[in-house]
């Protein structure tokens, strides 16, 4: 889940629900992007979510944060990938909200997007190599895509609930059928190595996981965005990253 607000200070809030080997797992972190400083914390204490078809509710108490998400779009689906061993599946739940974050005391409101990502097989035995992942969010529009490349590859974009083919993917532009995205202005978030960005602060992860795991390598940003359509033209926020499956 996230939210950007009008100045362009950003927050990232991730939740996991985890069993490996009969043991179960909770992890939650946050991301704060504000003016040029950017900070992070993990925690492997239990949230709250409370969600329906149109709110969503979070609770990170042993990370004083919390919020919530008004749907202002229609959610969307897809399988991507699929073996006899398990699948992924992606829910997004909110491709557009009306958020509002809460961090110690910090607030911040404006759009945002709310996801839902099921693995029933260990992150470290997907076919994959790299994967690029995107969003974009305006008054008018909502576009998110995901191009994962590897042993097997899938690509696809929803703009405005329509699910599009993806026609060009870079750093700095998505292009899909009808429209193109172009990002500007871009400014870090996160990047390095699993171990250098989420081990630090969950250091019980790593006695659990395969090290190998930790090598996975992200960059992820915040950028301006300007779409342009057939018919229209809007400007909003993206966040968008690229990942390494270094395994």
């Amino acid at each position: 889940m996230d939210c950007i607000d009008d100045a362009g200070d950003t927050a990232i809030l991730y939740c996991a629900k985890m069993r490996w080997r009969g043991l179960p797992l909770h992890y939650c972190s946050f991301v704060l992007r504000s003016g040029e400083v950017a900070r992070s914390h993990t925690s492997l204490g239990r949230f709250r979510i409370d969600a329906d078809e149109r709110r969503i509710g979070v609770e990170l108490p042993s990370l004083k944060v919390a919020g919530e998400w008004n749907a202002d779009s229609v959610p969307v689906q897809q399988t991507v990938y699929e073996d006899a061993t398990g699948y992924v599946r992606w829910n997004c739940m909110q491709p557009r909200s009306l958020a509002r974050i809460r961090i110690g005391d910090r607030e911040l409101a404006g759009l945002g997007y709310a996801e839902c990502l099921t693995l029933t097989l260990p992150p470290w035995r997907l076919p994959m190599r790299a994967l690029r992942w995107g969003r974009f969010v305006s008054a008018q529009d909502s576009l998110v895509w995901i191009d994962w490349q590897g042993p097997y590859s899938t690509s696809f974009a929803f703009h405005n609930g329509r699910k599009l083919d993806i026609r060009s993917i870079s750093e700095s532009e998505c292009a899909v059928d009808g429209a193109t995205l172009r990002m500007e202005d871009t400014t870090p978030i996160r990047t390095g190595r699993l171990r250098e960005t989420i081990l630090p602060g969950a250091p019980a992860l790593g006695r659990i996981f395969p090290q190998s795991v930790f090598n996975i390598e992200e960059h992820k940003w915040r950028s301006r965005g300007v779409l342009n359509t057939d018919d229209h033209h809007s400007e909003g926020w993206v966040i968008h990253e690229v990942v390494g499956w270094n395994l």
